[in-house]
């Protein structure tokens, strides 16, 4: 009887700690962040052809990088449209966000856009799961 006692015993103390422990590694989760760029492109060309491969591979290797949207059409719901093109690319956090913004293959590209476009470049974190 004593050692169904405290096999029992044991089996529910493993329960509460495995839960416990999924529960602060749910906690330490962080949301998805979302960069939203609004660019007034003055040379398509150039900008397609020289700026545009040069930043998808630089933004590439961070962590969680997908593209959105590059530049679709827009329709107004209320105000008037972005007359500039729109860009959203997603990541795996705001820290991965900031750091392939920052990474010197970006910057490097940025370089290259500005000679083509002006840019207005911002992250914004994603609502929590």
């Amino acid at each position: 009887m004593k050692t169904y006692f405290t096999v029992g015993l044991s089996m529910l103390a493993g329960a509460l700690l495995g839960g416990g422990a999924i529960q602060a590694l749910h906690a330490q989760a962080k949301p998805v962040a979302y960069v939203v760029s609004e660019i007034d492109v003055k040379n398509q060309d150039g900008f397609l052809k020289e700026f545009a491969p040069a930043a998808v591979k630089a933004l590439g290797e961070a962590a969680g990088y997908k593209a959105l949207t590059r530049g679709g059409k827009t329709v107004s719901i209320y105000g008037d449209p972005p007359k500039n093109r729109i860009v959203i690319n997603q990541f795996d956090n705001l820290d991965a966000a900031v750091g392939a913004y920052n990474s010197a293959d970006y910057k490097a590209a940025k370089v290259i856009g500005d000679k083509y476009a002006t840019f207005r470049t911002y992250v914004v974190e994603g609502a929590a799961k």
